[in-house]
C-alpha cells in the first residue's frame, strides 16, 4: 500500500506533474463511456450499448447527489472554514443520500416502466461506480488544498483505467452485461481503496464529523451549485431519458453514439478556457475601467474561440462524421447524418452555455444559474414526449439542440447585462 502511495506522489515538478494529469484525467474520464460503448457494441451488440448508455447517463445524473457542488468550495477553503472531517461527513451523508435515489429510482423503473431486473441491476451497480467517484473526491479535493492535485488526478486516472479494462476485458470472455457490469463495480471499490484512500492517509483523518450545525452550513454553502449542475446534466441528458421512456434500447445505443462528437466540442473549449480562469477572475476583483475591458475581450475571444470548434465540428459531421462513426462502433449510421449535424450544433450550444455559467459565477451572479437552469429543466419535461414520440431520434437531436441553444443565449444576456453594470 506504501508503494502505491509513493508512485502516486513521486514527481520532479508538482506544477507541472498537475497540469499534465488534470488533463489526461479529463481525457480519460471523457473517455470512459465511448470506449466501453464501443467494446459494447462490437461484443454484444446495439440492445446491450443501449442499456449500458441509459444506465451510464443515470449514473452520471446521480453522481451530482453524491458531490453536492462541494468540490471546488473545499479546495478553495484555504483558511479552512469547514475542517476535512467535516467535508468527509457531508459526503459519507451526500454518498448514502445517492445510494438510496439510486436504488429508488431502479424500483421505480421496475414498477412503472421498461425496467426488466436486469437493467435495473445494471444501472444500480453503475451508480455505485459512480458512488465511488463521489466520495473519492473527497480526498481529492483535501489533496488540491494541501498542492497536490497530481495526486489526486493521477489516483482517478489509475481508478478509470482499471475500471475500463475490467468490463473490457469481462465483456470480450463472457458477453454477460450483468457479469461485466459486476467487474466494473468491483474494480471502481477496488481502485478507490488502493489509490484515492490509500494515499489519502497522507493528507486527511479519516476520521468524519457529523457536527449538524456544520453540515447544515455546508448544505447551503453548495447547494445554488449543485441545483445548477444537477439541473445542467437533467437538461443534457434530457433526450436520452426520453428515448429511454419511449422507444428502444437500440435506438438509444445509436443516439449515444452520434452524441459523443459534440461532446468533444465542449471538452476541447474547456481545454483552452480553464487555464485562463484564474485571469478572469483577477480582472473581475480590481473591477476598473482597464480590467472590465480586458475582460469583455476575453470573452470576445472565447465566443470565436467556440463558434470556431463549432464550425469545425459541423463540418467534419457533415463530411467524414458519419463514416468514421460507423467504423469505430461497427454500426451503420448512414441514415443519422443530420441528426448528427443538429447534436453538433447543440454540442456547441453546449459549450457556450458551460463557458456563460462559468463567468457568471466569476462575476458572482451565480443565483441567476438556478433559475435558468430550473426554466430550461422544465421546458425538458414538458417538451420531450412531444419530440421523441412524434419525431424519434430527429427530435431527441433537435431537442437537446434546442434547448441548449435557448440555455446559452439566456446566459450570454446575463453575461453581458453582468459585464455592462460593472
Amino acid at each position: 500500500m506504501k508503494a502505491i502511495v509513493r508512485l502516486l506522489e513521486k514527481t520532479n515538478n508538482v506544477k507541472r506533474s498537475s497540469y499534465t494529469w488534470n488533463a489526461l484525467n479529463a481525457i480519460i474520464s471523457a473517455l470512459q463511456n465511448p470506449v466501453i460503448l464501443l467494446v459494447m457494441t462490437r461484443t454484444n451488440g446495439v440492445y446491450d450499448a443501449g442499456v449500458f448508455s441509459i444506465a451510464f447517463a443515470i449514473a452520471t445524473l446521480m453522481l451530482y447527489v453524491g458531490l453536492y457542488g462541494l468540490r471546488r468550495f473545499q479546495s478553495s477553503d484555504l483558511d479552512e472554514k469547514y475542517t476535512f472531517s467535516e467535508y468527509h461527513g457531508m459526503r459519507i451523508l451526500t454518498c448514502t443520500l445517492m445510494i438510496f435515489v439510486s436504488f429508488i429510482y431502479c424500483i421505480y423503473g421496475m414498477c412503472f416502466t421498461n425496467y426488466n431486473m436486469e437493467k435495473a441491476l445494471v444501472v444500480f451497480m453503475i451508480c455505485i461506480v459512480k458512488v465511488c467517484q463521489a466520495y473519492s473526491d473527497v480526498y481529492h479535493g483535501c489533496m488540491q488544498q494541501k498542492g497536490r492535485l497530481d495526486v489526486a488526478t493521477k489516483s482517478s486516472s489509475v481508478r478509470y483505467m482499471f475500471e475500463m479494462v475490467a468490463y473490457a476485458v469481462l465483456l470480450i470472455l463472457t458477453h454477460n452485461l450483468l457479469l461485466s457490469t459486476a467487474a466494473f463495480m468491483v474494480a471502481s471499490i477496488i481502485g478507490l481503496l488502493l489509490t484515492s484512500v490509500n494515499a489519502g492517509r497522507n493528507y486527511c483523518t479519516y476520521k468524519p464529523s457529523f457536527n449538524m450545525t456544520k453540515i447544515k452550513g455546508l448544505a447551503i454553502e453548495g447547494f445554488p451549485l449543485f441545483a445548477s449542475l444537477f439541473l445542467n446534466m437533467y437538461i443534457s441528458n434530457a433526450p436520452k431519458y426520453a428515448i429511454d421512456a419511449y422507444l428502444t434500447e437500440e435506438i438509444q445505443a445509436l443516439y449515444n453514439m452520434i452524441f459523443m462528437p459534440a461532446f468533444a466540442v465542449m471538452l476541447i473549449a474547456n481545454f483552452i478556457f480553464n487555464p485562463i480562469l484564474t485571469t478572469y477572475a483577477e480582472l473581475w476583483i480590481a473591477r476598473t475601467e482597464e480590467s472590465i475591458k480586458k475582460l469583455s475581450k476575453h470573452i470576445r475571444k472565447q465566443i470565436l474561440v467556440i463558434a470556431g470548434l463549432t464550425v469545425l465540428g459541423l463540418a467534419i459531421a457533415a463530411t467524414i462524421g458519419i463514416p468514421v462513426l460507423a467504423f469505430i462502433f461497427g454500426v451503420d449510421l448512414s441514415p443519422y447524418k443530420l441528426e448528427l449535424c443538429v447534436v453538433m450544433l447543440g454540442g456547441g450550444a453546449l459549450a457556450y452555455a458551460t463557458y456563460f455559467s462559468t463567468v457568471i459565477t466569476v462575476i458572482r451572479l451565480q443565483k441567476t444559474l438556478i433559475v435558468c437552469y430550473g426554466l430550461i429543466a422544465l421546458a425538458a419535461k414538458l417538451l420531450s414526449s412531444f419530440f421523441v414520440l412524434n419525431y424519434g431520434m430527429m427530435g431527441a437531436a433537435a431537442m437537446y439542440a434546442f434547448l441548449m441553444g435557448v440555455l446559452a443565449i439566456m446566459l450570454f444576456i446575463i453575461t453581458i447585462y453582468g459585464i455592462k453594470k460593472a
